[in-house]
């Protein structure tokens, strides 16, 4: 396991991981990319815990998914099983994991204070961290076909999602874009750190 760690995490952060999974009896699946999660965490009928992780993932966001679903595993063994998936426990719980791996032998400098400020409150997501996942994404091995994010993207543009629905791009609510779905007239709330595909004219 730890040789098949190698080529996904971070050289320092390769052996701290085996432990939490040694410690812990996770049983990690790394597996195809998937859209809509980065990484998932399941109590098996068995009594297994598995946890699987995108390959497709840079290695800095692979290490920051593994311990976000090691948390779901401490904080619900903890706490209970009917804790929030990501309240307060888990919160804490991943804040207490993560702690030990933000430093510059694991990270690049430039990632620290934006990890750092991500931890006082970390989100269910850090793709719903706007700066953080930006800033993650500069490490991606590749591009997704020029993709762009929506925050880029001109008012009144046409846009793709990766479900193939087409949308354009509205006005800023707070933090979030108003964007209308083509097809239907809907009106869809985006993050601006949403990736998408820019349709030409």
């Amino acid at each position: 396991m730890s040789t098949t760690l190698q080529k996904y995490l971070p050289e320092r952060a390769v052996g701290p991981c085996f432990s939490l999974i040694e410690q812990h009896g996770v049983h990690l699946k790394i597996v195809n990319h998937r859209v809509t999660r980065h990484g998932d965490y399941r109590k098996m009928p068995n009594g297994l815990h598995q946890i699987t992780v995108n390959a497709s993932l840079n290695k800095y966001r692979f290490l920051i998914t593994l311990i976000h679903e090691i948390a779901h595993l401490v904080a619900f063994e903890k706490h209970g099983r009917y804790i929030k998936p990501h309240g307060l426990e888990w919160k804490r719980t991943f804040q207490h994991l993560m702690i030990p791996f933000i430093r510059p032998e694991i990270f690049p400098s430039k990632l620290l204070p934006i990890l750092a400020n991500h931890f006082k409150n970390p989100k269910a997501s850090s793709s719903t961290d706007a700066k953080l996942s930006i800033a993650l994404k500069a490490f991606d091995e590749t591009d997704n076909k020029g993709n762009t994010y929506v925050f880029e993207l001109p008012f009144g543009s046409t846009f793709r999602l990766y479900n193939g629905k087409l949308f354009k791009k509205g006005e800023k609510r707070i933090k979030r874009y108003e964007c209308v779905e083509l097809g239907t007239g809907k009106v869809y709330l985006f993050q601006p750190n949403a990736e998408v595909e820019l349709i030409k004219d």
